[in-house]
């Protein structure tokens, strides 16, 4: 196996149990190892630290484990069972009410780089480095094994995910099966998911409590759900009670999905209307017709140099929602932008409402569910954070 030996004091970070290591750290490689490939760690007095996957590019290793062990199908199956124990005790994986979360959140599950989301009897895999791609077959097995009769199809999702550098003929296929299930469940909620097609893998989950907590702000209110995607947030006003609800999303087959969503959840009467128009010309007069917004923009920077601009974009949609929402009206206000801290996230929502000349209260403070869980030894990973405000 290649061995990976870092420069005096940079196995302090390994130490500390961070997953990532970084290429300046290393002072030497033993061999030639190709991307992907399974590394062992050691630091400059040759001690044992940890083992990973070997990365080009800033990243170099990221750590599958601390201790010397053997990559194969039993370990991907233990790191699973762990994970399943966490989402089965939260009923996540609750038959007839909820069906759909994430099974492996990266590195908050101690697996970086690979995703694993569960719709009924489909799981769908991203894999966001090339060491997970390699290891698909491994962690085929062991979703199958962990799962037996109740998954029927596997399907990966990783020809966008992988780094663009890499050296790999990556394509979107089913690894195995085929799905039964036209719609999951969440929450008692059905939703027709398209992990093929769609964005990220077919269905923002991370948003569930938060829905749910609209939920129930929703009862006789009219309702703007900007971002919408395939209607997540809409489905959940009107089975608060919404006397309106209204989706806005840039994609023409997303605003297709959210009207599947809204008719299969609450037939064809229901108070809901959509649109497939860019959010920020929707905004620029919505004239109060709304008492109950929100925003769930998708990222806005994906990297440190873009942070800048993102925080201006968060403070342009903010300050345009709050000064035409209806007195007394409720926003939900969102930044899945891993690199936008929520310090920062909150200030520009302060100089947005001090813009707007709104008095604004904070409800809430939210952030992602169990099942995205944060390696407490990577704080990276809390990445999703919104706002609940009560505008006067």
């Amino acid at each position: 196996m290649i061995s990976i030996i870092l420069k005096k004091g940079k196995e302090q970070s390994v130490k500390r149990m961070h997953p990532w290591i970084f290429s300046g750290a290393i002072k030497k490689i033993k061999g030639e190892p190709i991307e992907g490939e399974v590394v062992q760690l050691f630091d400059c007095e040759g001690e044992f630290l940890a083992v990973g996957h070997y990365q080009i590019g800033s990243i170099a290793v990221r750590i599958l484990s601390f201790s010397l062990v053997e990559i194969n199908k039993n370990f991907y199956l233990d790191r699973l069972k762990h994970a399943y124990i966490i989402r089965k005790n939260a009923e996540l994986d609750n038959v007839g009410f909820n069906n759909t979360y994430r099974l492996i959140h990266g590195e908050g599950d101690f697996l970086p780089g690979l995703i694993i989301d569960i719709y009924a009897d489909t799981a769908v895999i991203q894999c966001h480095s090339v060491g997970m791609y390699r290891d698909l077959a491994l962690i085929e097995e062991a979703i199958k094994e962990l799962y037996g009769e109740k998954i029927t199809a596997i399907y990966n999702k990783s020809a966008t995910t992988l780094p663009f550098k890499a050296d790999v003929d990556a394509s979107d296929k089913y690894l195995f099966g085929k799905s039964q299930t036209e719609f999951a469940l969440e929450n008692g909620n059905k939703f027709k998911v398209n992990w093929e097609e769609g964005q990220k893998t077919g269905f923002f989950i991370d948003q569930r409590e938060n829905r749910k907590l609209l939920e129930g702000y929703s009862k006789g209110k009219d309702v703007l759900n900007m971002f919408g995607y395939t209607g997540g947030f809409s489905v959940y006003a009107l089975r608060g009670g919404a006397k309106s609800v209204c989706s806005v999303d840039v994609s023409q087959k997303a605003v297709d999905l959210t009207d599947i969503n809204v008719k299969e959840n609450f037939g064809s009467d229901a108070p809901h209307t959509s649109f497939a128009v860019d959010a920020f010309e929707f905004l620029r007069n919505i004239d109060q017709k709304y008492d109950l917004i929100v925003l769930d923009p998708p990222a806005f920077a994906k990297h440190l140099n873009k942070l800048d601009n993102a925080l201006q974009a968060y403070k342009r949609l903010n300050q345009r929602a709050l000064e035409q929402i209806r007195p007394g009206g409720i926003i939900f206000t969102f930044s899945c932008s891993q690199v936008v801290s929520k310090e920062n996230f909150k200030r520009s929502v302060f100089v947005a409402a001090a813009n707007a000349k709104r008095n604004v209260r904070i409800l809430h403070q939210l952030n992602q569910p169990a099942d995205h869980p944060v390696n407490i030894f990577h704080p990276e990973g809390d990445y999703l954070k919104g706002l609940v405000l009560y505008v006067e």
